[in-house]
């Protein structure tokens, strides 16, 4: 299936854009739960077009710079409800190379493993902290029938998930740090946070 069209076709359902302003929404909002770069994106939208799915108009800039500005047509509009409407069975896990890593960490002296995890608990804790700016724009939820809404509860959503590997990569690190104490790891609440 090419989700990419849909999530093209999604965008354009709120408004015209260029390929240029799709491209920036793949690095900003969508970027928390799917990316795409312009050499996905212009080939999709040429399929589109082809499709009948959205149609553009050409903008002049200047005196000479074209831009096609993308707009979805009812059938486009149709074929993306029909899509949004779909129930589908829960996808594989996505891949997690830094999960991979620590599958195999028993390969790693444990001071090569604390390093490793107090990385990646760092851009984590940097990650956060930018999704908790973009946060502060909602200082309540929006209404119901907003496309702001959508986009609230997948920024919230993504904060969880970062607190919640932040809350993982603690656990892991201190399993290293205490690896010689196996009574009080046996014994630790999963529901206490370290």
């Amino acid at each position: 299936m090419r989700n990419l069209k849909y999530a093209i076709l999604g965008l354009l359902n709120r408004h015209p854009m260029t390929g240029y302003d799709i491209g920036k929404e793949f690095n900003y909002e969508l970027s928390q739960f799917w990316n795409a770069n312009h050499s996905q994106i212009y080939p999709e939208l040429k399929k589109l077009v082809e499709e009948e799915l959205v149609y553009y108009d050409i903008q002049i800039s200047g005196d000479i710079l074209e831009k096609k500005n993308y707009s979805i047509t009812e059938k486009g509009k149709k074929e993306f409800l029909t899509w949004l409407h779909k129930d589908k069975p829960m996808e594989k896990t996505p891949k997690d190379i830094f999960r991979l890593r620590m599958y195999f960490a028993n390969d790693l002296d444990v001071e090569s493993r604390i390093h490793l995890l107090e990385s990646q608990l760092q851009q984590h804790k940097k990650r956060l902290d930018s999704l908790s700016i973009t946060m502060e724009q909602y200082p309540t939820v929006p209404s119901l029938g907003t496309d702001r809404f959508g986009d609230f509860i997948v920024l919230e959503g993504a904060i969880m998930r970062e607190r919640n590997y932040i809350q993982w990569i603690k656990r892991c690190i201190w399993y290293c740090k205490n690896k010689k104490n196996e009574e009080e790891i046996k014994q630790l609440d999963y529901s206490v946070e370290l």
